[in-house]
Order: C-alpha cells, then sequence, then structure tokens
C-alpha cells in the first residue's frame, strides 16, 4: 500500500510504501525534512534539522604532553598515586605467595598470592577509571580516591575495577579470540590476519574503557559506529592515548617480579622495581590522555 502526502513546506505530492511509515525522510524538491505519516494525505510532522556538528577544544596536546606532568606533584593527587604505586610493590614482593597445607587426607590451597593480584589490579583499575572521568573535567585533580565508606563499598569498587577491564578487554579481543580458535582448530597458522586482528583489539580497547569510565552503559558497546566515529574523525589525537597505553603494557611485560629474580644481584631486583614503579606512572598519564581525547573531541562523541 502507497502512503501520499503533501510535502509540509512546498506542497509538492510525495509517495512512499507503508512499511516506511514513522521514518524520517526529506522532500527532494525543498529538502525539508519530515516524519512519513501513517496515512495517506495526513499532514506530516515537520523533523528538526540536525545540529551542525561542533569543533574540537583546541590545546589537546599541550594538556596531554605539557600540563599532565604537574599534577602528578599536587598535593591532592598524592594519596592516589601512592595507592597506586604501593600496589604495583606489593604484587612485585608477594603476588607469588600462594601456600598449601595438610588437614588431615585433604591438601588445603591457600591463594594468598593470588588474592593479593586481584586486590591490587582492581585497586589499580578502578583508580584508572576515576582519571579517565576526573581528566573529561577541568581542573588539577588526577583522581578522586574515595573507595566507599565500608567494607562492601570498597570490595564493590575493587570487583568494578577488575570487571570493567577483564570485561572491555575480553571484547576488544574478541575478533582476534575468535580468529585464533579456528585458525587452531583447523591446526593453520593465525597470519596476518591475526597480527592485525591483534593490534585492532588493542587499539580499540582504550575507547572501550573510557566508556566504563564515563558512561558506563554496556549496551552502548554494541553499537560499534558510535564507538569508531570518534577514532576514525581524530585518529592521531586518539592515537597518541592509545599508543601510550600499548607502549607502557609491553614495557611492563619485560619486567620481572621478584619471584622471578630470585638469586640475582640486588641491584637487578630494584631496577626491575623501579621500572614497574615508572611506568605506572606512565599509566597513569596514559588514562588521562584517553580522558583528555574525550573532553577535547567530544564533539565527536554521540555519549
Amino acid at each position: 500500500m502507497t502512503i501520499e502526502f503533501y510535502c509540509p513546506r512546498c506542497g509538492a505530492i510525495i509517495a512512499f510504501g507503508d512499511q516506511h511509515a514513522g521514518k524520517r525522510a526529506r522532500c527532494l524538491t525543498c529538502k525539508q525534512r519530515f516524519i512519513i505519516p501513517k496515512q495517506s494525505w495526513q499532514r506530516p510532522q515537520t523533523a528538526p534539522e540536525p545540529k551542525a556538528e561542533g569543533s574540537p577544544i583546541p590545546g589537546f596536546y599541550r594538556a596531554a604532553l605539557v600540563d599532565t606532568w604537574p599534577l602528578l606533584f599536587r598535593l591532592e593527587n598524592l594519596p592516589g598515586l601512592l595507592m597506586a604505586e604501593l600496589a604495583v610493590a606489593a604484587m612485585f614482593f608477594w603476588g607469588h605467595l600462594d601456600y598449601t597445607t595438610e588437614i588431615g587426607a585433604f591438601v588445603m590451597w591457600l591463594p594468598v598470592g593470588l588474592v593479593l593480584r586481584l586486590i591490587c589490579w582492581g585497586l589499580l583499575f578502578w583508580y584508572y577509571l576515576e582519571v579517565i572521568s576526573a581528566a573529561t573535567f577541568e581542573g588539577t585533580l588526577l583522581a578522586e580516591v574515595y573507595l566507599g565508606e565500608d567494607m562492601w563499598e570498597r570490595a564493590f569498587s575493587v570487583l568494578k575495577g577488575l570487571w570493567s577491564f577483564t570485561f572491555g578487554l575480553f571484547l576488544a579481543q574478541l575478533p582476534y579470540t575468535i580468529w585464533l580458535g579456528l585458525t587452531q582448530a583447523l591446526s593453520a597458522d593465525p597470519g596476518p590476519i591475526g597480527r592485525v586482528l591483534n593490534i585492532w583489539g588493542l587499539l580499540v580497547f582504550p575507547m572501550v574503557i573510557l566508556n566504563f569510565g564515563i558512561n558506563r552503559d554496556v549496551l552502548l558497546l554494541a553499537r560499534i559506529d558510535l564507538m569508531l566515529r570518534p577514532i576514525l574523525k581524530a585518529f592521531i589525537p586518539y592515537l597518541l592515548g592509545a599508543g601510550m597505553l600499548i607502549v607502557t603494557w609491553q614495557l611492563y611485560l619485560f619486567t620481572k617480579a621478584y619471584v622471578q629474580l630470585a638469586g640475582s644481584d640486588r641491584a637487578l631486583i630494584w631496577v626491575h622495581l623501579g621500572a614497574r614503579l615508572v611506568l605506572q606512572i606512565l599509566a597513569v598519564v596514559s588514562m588521562r590522555t584517553i580522558g583528555l581525547f574525550y573532553r577535547h573531541y567530544t564533539c565527536y562523541f554521540a555519549w
């Protein structure tokens, strides 16, 4: 069935199939936008013109590469940085301390080190999200360090940090994981496609955690077009934050924990610990850069 009506602006006769009723359309004569009516000869409702795309806020590179560093030495930012560094040091020295104990005929596993690592990573990831969130606003605060009033609220903050980064990395690397599983099932090499998908997952990951840091809408991650639009519109600025994060993580993988350095020279142990502490600062700077990307290029975001 065909729905016929007049253009609300120029009066031209317009016809659409009834399956398009309720959708937005545009008159080919005068370019007026309207909502297609449900019945013939009804006056269509005019649709608002799409808003013109705004312009990015200038000063992104200065904010990320110059103005961030003095914030690391401000007194109000020291508690968060100290918490992050203590978490790194705790994992370095005691993250391996898992024990087993025998109770009669039973052997009980005491995952002290595992629990410690989960708590420390949860604290770090929670702090990263707060850094991203704080960077979207003007101010000198790196992040507000408030885990909650009681034990349950603090535990929830830790779990939220763990879940956000773990689930975010899973989503970002899902295409690579699927491809890797298929190639292994076929006893084939992942090849260049696997490497491209792996790099793509690492590149998209900062956008995923940016969503968790400021929006926290998991369903939005299904809108691939909305997630990719800011990346494509401002690729070089986005690459700054994403590249810093990727490089920091790759450098972290070169360092070793205390248990891996057992028997080594004491100076070497301190070098690896110092490297991890410095890389933690770079990780914080990376997270702030990701948040600054949203602040300066928010015109490209639909959320």
